[in-house]
Protein backbone atom coordinates (compact mmCIF):
# COMPACT_ATOMS: atom_id res chain seq x y z
CA UNK A 1 0.00 0.00 0.00
CA UNK A 2 0.82 3.37 -0.35
CA UNK A 3 2.82 5.15 2.66
CA UNK A 4 1.95 8.96 1.64
CA UNK A 5 -1.07 11.20 0.80
CA UNK A 6 -1.89 14.59 -0.04
CA UNK A 7 -4.20 16.74 1.77
CA UNK A 8 -4.78 20.39 2.17
CA UNK A 9 -4.58 22.38 5.53
CA UNK A 10 -7.73 23.36 7.57
CA UNK A 11 -6.92 24.78 10.56
CA UNK A 12 -5.69 23.97 14.59
CA UNK A 13 -7.63 22.79 17.19
CA UNK A 14 -7.32 21.00 20.36
CA UNK A 15 -8.75 17.63 21.63
CA UNK A 16 -8.88 15.69 25.25
CA UNK A 17 -7.51 11.79 25.55
CA UNK A 18 -8.97 9.33 27.91
CA UNK A 19 -7.18 10.56 30.39
CA UNK A 20 -8.17 14.06 30.50
CA UNK A 21 -4.95 15.28 28.60
CA UNK A 22 -5.43 18.36 25.77
CA UNK A 23 -3.88 17.38 22.36
CA UNK A 24 -3.18 20.70 20.18
CA UNK A 25 -3.71 18.93 16.39
CA UNK A 26 -3.61 19.74 12.97
CA UNK A 27 -6.54 19.19 10.83
CA UNK A 28 -5.90 18.23 7.38
CA UNK A 29 -8.18 17.12 4.59
CA UNK A 30 -6.33 14.02 3.37
CA UNK A 31 -7.79 12.92 -0.12
CA UNK A 32 -9.39 11.38 -2.42
CA UNK A 33 -5.84 11.23 -4.71
CA UNK A 34 -6.15 9.56 -7.77
CA UNK A 35 -3.37 6.95 -9.30
CA UNK A 36 -2.25 8.52 -12.36
CA UNK A 37 0.48 7.18 -12.96
CA UNK A 38 2.66 3.36 -12.18
CA UNK A 39 6.19 3.34 -12.90
CA UNK A 40 7.89 -0.10 -12.84
CA UNK A 41 11.77 -0.61 -12.43
CA UNK A 42 11.32 -2.41 -16.19
CA UNK A 43 10.06 0.89 -17.76
CA UNK A 44 11.38 3.56 -15.40
CA UNK A 45 14.16 2.25 -13.73
CA UNK A 46 12.08 2.51 -10.05
CA UNK A 47 8.96 2.32 -8.87
CA UNK A 48 6.93 4.70 -7.55
CA UNK A 49 2.78 5.48 -8.27
CA UNK A 50 1.98 8.87 -9.18
CA UNK A 51 -1.56 10.47 -7.70
CA UNK A 52 -3.43 13.56 -8.49
CA UNK A 53 -5.17 15.83 -5.82
CA UNK A 54 -7.25 18.32 -5.84
CA UNK A 55 -9.79 19.89 -8.02
CA UNK A 56 -8.89 22.25 -11.25
CA UNK A 57 -11.27 23.78 -13.75
CA UNK A 58 -10.79 23.21 -17.18
CA UNK A 59 -9.55 27.13 -17.82
CA UNK A 60 -6.45 26.32 -16.02
CA UNK A 61 -5.84 22.50 -17.10
CA UNK A 62 -3.16 22.37 -19.81
CA UNK A 63 -3.68 20.12 -22.84
CA UNK A 64 -0.65 18.16 -21.85
CA UNK A 65 -2.09 17.26 -18.10
CA UNK A 66 -5.56 16.76 -19.67
CA UNK A 67 -4.09 14.26 -21.85
CA UNK A 68 -2.35 12.44 -18.98
CA UNK A 69 -5.36 12.12 -16.95
CA UNK A 70 -7.48 11.02 -19.88
CA UNK A 71 -4.99 7.92 -20.47
CA UNK A 72 -5.28 6.95 -16.76
CA UNK A 73 -8.88 7.14 -16.63
CA UNK A 74 -9.38 9.95 -14.58
CA UNK A 75 -12.46 12.03 -14.90
CA UNK A 76 -11.74 14.50 -12.80
CA UNK A 77 -9.53 17.33 -13.23
CA UNK A 78 -6.67 17.39 -10.69
CA UNK A 79 -4.24 20.34 -9.73
CA UNK A 80 -1.82 18.62 -7.71
CA UNK A 81 0.65 15.52 -9.25
CA UNK A 82 2.81 13.77 -6.64
CA UNK A 83 4.90 10.62 -6.31
CA UNK A 84 5.22 8.16 -4.03
CA UNK A 85 8.16 5.19 -4.14
CA UNK A 86 6.40 1.56 -3.61
CA UNK A 87 8.21 -1.54 -3.09
CA UNK A 88 5.64 -3.63 -5.18
CA UNK A 89 3.62 -1.31 -7.67
CA UNK A 90 1.36 -4.64 -9.27
CA UNK A 91 -1.44 -3.92 -6.39
CA UNK A 92 -2.58 -0.07 -8.29
CA UNK A 93 -4.48 0.22 -11.24
CA UNK A 94 -4.55 4.01 -12.80
CA UNK A 95 -7.54 5.65 -11.79
CA UNK A 96 -8.16 4.24 -8.25
CA UNK A 97 -9.20 6.03 -5.36
CA UNK A 98 -7.24 6.35 -2.25
CA UNK A 99 -8.45 7.92 0.93
CA UNK A 100 -7.46 8.65 4.45
CA UNK A 101 -8.44 5.36 5.63
CA UNK A 102 -4.61 4.53 4.38
CA UNK A 103 -3.47 5.80 8.23
CA UNK A 104 -4.75 4.24 11.79
CA UNK A 105 -4.88 6.31 14.63
CA UNK A 106 -1.22 5.89 16.25
CA UNK A 107 0.87 5.80 13.16
CA UNK A 108 4.07 8.08 12.85
CA UNK A 109 4.02 10.70 10.15
CA UNK A 110 6.23 13.41 8.96
CA UNK A 111 4.37 16.41 6.96
CA UNK A 112 5.61 18.16 3.89
CA UNK A 113 4.46 21.44 3.21
CA UNK A 114 5.49 25.19 1.71
CA UNK A 115 6.07 27.14 4.47
CA UNK A 116 4.61 31.14 4.95
CA UNK A 117 6.52 33.63 3.08
CA UNK A 118 7.61 36.42 5.22
CA UNK A 119 9.20 38.50 2.74
CA UNK A 120 12.27 40.06 2.88
CA UNK A 121 13.40 39.81 6.73
CA UNK A 122 16.72 41.07 8.53
CA UNK A 123 19.13 39.35 10.38
CA UNK A 124 17.69 39.32 14.05
CA UNK A 125 14.10 38.01 12.40
CA UNK A 126 15.64 35.81 9.88
CA UNK A 127 18.26 33.78 11.68
CA UNK A 128 17.67 35.11 15.51
CA UNK A 129 20.77 37.37 15.73
CA UNK A 130 20.82 39.33 18.99
CA UNK A 131 21.41 42.55 17.87
CA UNK A 132 23.36 45.30 18.88
CA UNK A 133 22.68 47.89 22.23
CA UNK A 134 19.25 49.60 22.37
CA UNK A 135 20.46 52.40 24.40
CA UNK A 136 20.45 56.18 23.43
CA UNK A 137 23.37 57.15 20.91
CA UNK A 138 24.24 53.81 19.69
CA UNK A 139 23.25 53.57 15.72
CA UNK A 140 23.34 49.82 14.78
CA UNK A 141 20.76 48.55 16.41
CA UNK A 142 19.57 46.08 13.91
CA UNK A 143 21.98 46.86 10.98
CA UNK A 144 24.40 43.87 9.75
CA UNK A 145 27.48 44.94 10.36
CA UNK A 146 30.82 42.56 9.47
CA UNK A 147 30.31 40.38 6.38
CA UNK A 148 33.48 38.22 7.35
CA UNK A 149 37.12 38.28 5.71
CA UNK A 150 38.28 40.76 3.52
CA UNK A 151 41.27 39.16 1.90
CA UNK A 152 39.08 37.11 -0.98
CA UNK A 153 37.03 40.49 -1.66
CA UNK A 154 33.65 38.90 -1.36
CA UNK A 155 30.86 37.54 0.64
CA UNK A 156 31.05 33.40 0.96
CA UNK A 157 27.92 31.58 -0.43
CA UNK A 158 25.75 30.26 2.51
CA UNK A 159 26.68 33.84 4.64
CA UNK A 160 23.59 34.40 7.02
CA UNK A 161 22.32 38.25 6.04
CA UNK A 162 19.42 39.77 5.19
CA UNK A 163 17.38 38.03 2.67
CA UNK A 164 13.95 36.36 1.95
CA UNK A 165 12.52 34.53 4.33
CA UNK A 166 10.17 31.65 4.19
CA UNK A 167 8.41 30.10 1.32
CA UNK A 168 10.37 27.26 1.76
CA UNK A 169 9.71 23.36 1.47
CA UNK A 170 9.69 22.18 4.84
CA UNK A 171 9.29 19.04 6.59
CA UNK A 172 8.31 18.73 10.24
CA UNK A 173 9.16 15.07 11.93
CA UNK A 174 8.03 13.38 14.92
CA UNK A 175 4.44 13.78 14.59
CA UNK A 176 1.58 11.32 15.20
CA UNK A 177 -1.83 10.73 13.97
CA UNK A 178 -4.44 11.34 16.21
CA UNK A 179 -7.70 10.39 15.01
CA UNK A 180 -8.68 9.43 11.24
CA UNK A 181 -11.99 9.76 10.24
CA UNK A 182 -11.99 7.98 7.07
CA UNK A 183 -15.55 8.78 5.91
CA UNK A 184 -14.98 12.58 5.35
CA UNK A 185 -11.21 11.98 5.11
CA UNK A 186 -10.28 13.88 7.92
CA UNK A 187 -6.61 13.43 9.90
CA UNK A 188 -6.00 14.78 12.80
CA UNK A 189 -2.31 15.23 12.83
CA UNK A 190 -0.35 16.01 16.59
CA UNK A 191 1.01 19.35 16.75
CA UNK A 192 1.50 21.91 14.05
CA UNK A 193 2.68 21.45 10.51
CA UNK A 194 4.13 24.35 8.02
CA UNK A 195 2.43 26.76 6.00
CA UNK A 196 -0.85 28.54 5.54
CA UNK A 197 -4.74 27.37 5.93
CA UNK A 198 -5.50 26.21 2.79
CA UNK A 199 -1.87 25.17 1.33
CA UNK A 200 -1.16 21.87 0.07
CA UNK A 201 0.38 18.84 2.40
CA UNK A 202 1.54 15.68 1.98
CA UNK A 203 2.05 13.15 4.92
CA UNK A 204 3.90 10.17 4.70
CA UNK A 205 4.13 7.56 7.07
CA UNK A 206 7.16 6.81 9.31
CA UNK A 207 8.58 3.91 10.97
CA UNK A 208 7.64 3.72 14.79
Amino acid sequence: MIKGILGTKIGMTHVFTDEGQMVPVTVVAAGPVYVTQIKTQEKDGYMAVQVGFGAQSDKHLTFPKYGHLKKAGVKTNLRFLREFRVDDASGFELGQEINAGIFEDGDAVSVTATSKGRGFAGGVKRYGFKGQHMTHGYMTHRRPLSSGATGPQRVFKGTRKPGHMGNETVTQKGLKVVKVDAERNIILVSGSVPGPNGSLVTINKEAN
